[in-house]
């Protein structure tokens, strides 16, 4: 499968920093930052803007962006993302896969997103994600932090906000020398098949629990494929993330 599309959820009504998508980062919105770098990425065959309002649509649609609207209701960027899928059928748009790039990282790596394409094996598995080594010990404790353990075919056993895996009979300082731990990184790639299941998908006690929306598809029995990376997101989620960005972007 090579007909694989990137779909950018820019919901307006942040909570922690409203409005973020619009903010400004030296004249340009801040979605404008994320869309042109995943333009610059060679594999996707087309990049979309989902959103629910229509001064983001009217932002995006002004600087050349192909723009899907969805609806308010959308309870996760999955679920947008599904909305907007469901929505370029319509148009006979029917990409074999999607990746979903979240719409608050202004300096995503357009060669991360071709690299993770480029491995995606869809035989093994229905979603795939990037995952990069932790070395530093604090971050295994950081709940901010997702947590990935993973199979001997590097496929995705569980996501916690925990540590994982917990080392029995040592000191937590000294977890790194004992095991090696992967931090998780909000990227996606799903089949169309696997997006489209998914906001029929139960709720799952899990996702509720970790707060983490990619536990749905772990818990309804799907395959999720990581790929290590050695890229790091910086994500704006405050006004101190909107700053730093801002500084290394001048």
């Amino acid at each position: 499968m090579t007909d694989i599309i990137a779909v950018i959820p820019a919901r307006l009504g942040s909570t922690r920093l409203a409005r973020k998508v619009l903010a400004d980062i030296h004249g340009h919105p801040l979605i404008w930052h994320v869309w042109s770098r995943v333009m610059q990425a060679a594999r996707p065959t087309g990049v979309y803007i989902a959103t629910d309002a229509d001064e983001v649509a009217d932002a995006a649609r002004g600087f050349g962006a192909n723009v899907i609207m969805t609806s308010p209701e959308c309870r996760s960027g999955t679920e947008r993302i599904a909305q907007a899928v469901q929505a370029l059928a319509e148009q006979g748009i029917t990409p074999d896969g999607v990746i979903n790039v979240q719409g608050d990282e202004p300096l995503v790596d357009p060669g991360m997103i071709d690299a993770l394409i480029a491995s995606w094996d869809f035989a093994l598995a229905d979603l795939i994600t990037p995952v990069f080594a932790i070395h530093d010990v604090a971050e295994i404790h950081n709940p901010n932090i997702v947590k990935v353990a993973r199979d001997a075919r590097n496929r995705a056993l569980y996501f916690s906000r925990s540590p994982i895996p917990y080392v029995r009979d040592t000191p937590p300082e000294a977890w790194l020398s004992k095991a090696q731990f992967w931090g998780h990184i909000g990227v996606y790639g799903y089949t169309r098949a696997a997006l489209l299941a998914y906001p029929a998908l139960p709720v799952s006690a899990l996702e509720t629990a970790e707060s983490l929306e990619q536990l749905r598809f772990l818990d309804a029995g799907y395959a999720f494929q990581t790929f290590e990376t050695n890229y790091r997101p910086i994500a704006v989620d405050v006004q101190a993330d909107l700053e730093r960005v801002r500084g290394l972007l001048a």
